[in-house]
């Protein structure tokens, strides 16, 4: 069995502790407790509650658009290097590093700079699985 602790529930979900910490207080997330008193959430019961309706996609955040791409990780542009034609750009969200290679045009027009916030937006047909081992 897979036990979670607050803060990690937080950052796969991309929500604040606290968050997570009130839905358990509300009872929408089942939740046990240590020896020392720490909520723990069990891999299978947040599965559950994901499964059960919880919304977590873009398309539910005021002020963006709606995509058919789920998978958007917001971040701050830390390295972009350009050649004539494309350029790669490079944006850190926690300690996620994601890399895209766009056209310089692309880069030009979205006004991608060192320093400026984005959101990686993954769409993909393949996927790779690391799983943690205990």
């Amino acid at each position: 069995m897979t036990f979670l602790k607050t803060g990690q529930v937080a950052e796969i979900l991309g929500v604040s502790p606290d968050t997570v910490r009130r839905w358990c207080d509300e009872d929408r997330l089942a939740t046990t407790r240590t020896e020392g008193g720490q909520r723990q959430i069990e891999g299978r019961s947040l599965a559950a509650f994901l499964q059960a309706g919880l919304d977590l996609s873009a398309s539910q955040i005021d002020g963006l658009q709606q995509l058919s791409a789920r998978n958007r990780i917001p971040g701050i542009v830390t390295k972009i290097e350009v050649d004539a034609v494309v350029g790669t750009v490079e944006i850190r969200s926690g300690r996620h590093r994601i890399t895209s290679v766009l056209t310089r045009a692309s880069i030009e027009e979205l006004g991608l700079v060192e320093g400026a916030l984005a959101t990686a937006i993954i769409k993909s047909t393949d996927v790779m699985m690391e799983v943690s081992q205990p």
